[in-house]
């Protein structure tokens, strides 16, 4: 963590309708040798005027609308300004990037000195290089790449390895495993980010249409062709190229393919004219080529040229242990998005991650965002959740007494603006897993301990302490 600077001569502006507030705000900074400059919304800019430059705006918020305005009218005046969000709940989420990128802090009254005081050092350190200590990663490009799972740490190594060179680069893996966003990584981190990452569906396009969706076409080179028109290699110049679902490609166009690849040059349709492709090839497929090569329905010569360096991403099924960080993730793609947050109990995460999900990172994505829309900025339970998703695996439970805080704290997006007892928190998700191992088992204690992974007598005594009563038909203790 930073460290605080001489605050001397230091001012920070209060901008609150709420003078009583402001006044125990002003008392807590005075504590730490902070001079405080208190304003209405509507006088603020004048009192930073006369005073002179402050180091960071606390901006209290209230009912309706009016603080959110307020921090876009500081915002605009000032696009560099620290900002702090005093008691703002949710609305924060609301922000957009760009504003966001300057807030340094939320904290909600009574405040604690270490909070101010970690606010006060994000400040400084906002205000000494322009932009903030860690900078945000854009969701939608690192989504599906979260988590330390064997398999996703080889993942990221290789596309580390490989941005550097031109390599050609095949991605492989099931649908919604995120292939996309592996591709997007590899160009992120290459010599060429700062050229376009064009991205076309093989499998998407009509056979007749992808040579000139490739390759682009003259005017008049076939009917409807009315003007000249450049390809997707020409669009990708300098930059990637990202063949999706290659694999879907008719025979026909591997041919053409296959000439670009090894000759680094191609023609419009309806044009003799040779044009050079300086580009990175990435490509992706569900299917499994080396069957498809057997099958007559895809070139070996032109496997052989896109398999210079095969990454495989491994379905989400095999990577559970990567979902409370994934959750997190895409909750925070959510909120980028202007969506309402979610969170999640463990007992939920725990029934996810029993779930096959057979369509990988995208069905989770797609799931957060149905739960977002139904329990916006509430908490999900295992009985929110759909009932596939709850009786979709026999797989094994898991740990009960591995399941640990910052595992539970990780999948969500923030602690709610309140806190959080911890203590019951835990406790009531112990209770929550502990009769659903009981009903899954028929109240059968030695099934249920065994799906909890702990001994029977173990489980006898939480069951006891909780005061937890089996099902009728359950066996004796």
């Amino acid at each position: 963590m930073g460290r605080l600077t001489e605050l001397s001569n230091t001012r920070v502006l209060i901008v609150d309708d709420v003078h009583a507030r402001a006044e125990q705000l002003e008392s807590l900074l005075d504590f730490l040798g902070v001079t405080a400059l208190l304003a209405h919304p509507g006088q603020w800019r004048e009192r930073v005027e006369q005073a002179g430059p402050v180091l960071v705006a606390f901006v209290g918020f209230g009912d309706g609308d009016g603080a959110l305005g307020t921090v876009h009218a500081l915002h605009e005046w000032s696009p560099t300004m620290p900002l702090c969000l005093v008691d703002a709940g949710q609305a924060g989420a609301v922000l957009p990037e760009a504003v966001t990128a300057t807030v340094v802090g939320e904290i909600s009254l009574p405040a604690k000195y270490p909070e101010l005081r970690d606010v006060l050092v994000q400040a400084q350190s906002l205000s000494a290089s322009g932009q903030r200590q860690r900078p945000r990663r854009d969701p939608e490009l690192f989504r599906a790449l979260t988590g330390s799972s064997p398999a996703i740490r080889a993942v990221n190594g290789f596309v580390e390895r490989v941005a550097r060179t031109d390599a050609t680069v095949l991605i492989l893996g099931e649908t919604g495993t995120g292939k996309e966003v592996v591709a997007r990584n590899i160009h992120y981190n290459s010599g060429r980010r700062g050229k376009p990452f064009v991205a076309v569906n093989c499998g998407a396009i009509p056979a007749d249409l992808l040579e000139s969706e490739l390759f682009g076409h003259e005017k008049g080179a076939f009917t409807g062709a009315i003007s000249s028109r450049p390809g997707r290699f020409e669009l990708a110049e300098g930059g990637t190229l990202f063949l999706d679902e290659i694999g879907d490609m008719p025979l026909i166009m591997q041919v053409k393919l296959l000439r670009v690849l090894q000759e680094r040059s191609f023609e419009r349709v309806g044009s003799n004219k040779s044009l050079t492709a300086d580009v990175r090839i990435v490509a992706a497929t569900h299917r499994d080529l080396q069957q498809a090569i057997q099958e007559g329905e895809f070139r070996e010569d032109l496997y052989y040229r896109l398999n210079v360096f095969p990454i495989v991403m491994p379905p989400l099924r095999e990577r559970v242990q990567d979902l409370p960080g994934l959750i997190k993730d895409l909750i925070k793609r959510l909120v980028s998005e202007g969506r309402p947050s979610v969170r999640l109990t463990a007992a939920a995460i725990n029934a996810m991650g029993r779930y096959r999900w057979p369509g990988n990172v995208r069905e989770l994505a797609n799931l957060l965002e149905r739960l977002a829309i139904l329990h916006p900025y509430g908490i999900v339970d295992v009985a929110d959740l759909p009932q596939a998703v709850c009786n979709g695996s026999e797989e094994p439970g898991i740990d009960l007494e591995a399941l640990s805080a910052p595992a539970l704290l990780d999948a969500q997006t923030e602690l709610p603006p309140d806190g959080i007892d911890l203590k019951e928190y835990l406790q009531q998700t112990e209770i929550s897993l502990i009769r659903q191992a009981l009903s899954e088992s028929r109240g059968v204690v030695a099934r249920a301990a065994k799906l909890l992974r702990m001994r029977r007598t173990t489980l006898v005594e939480k069951m006891r302490k909780y005061d937890i009563a089996r099902e009728a038909e359950a066996t004796q203790i």
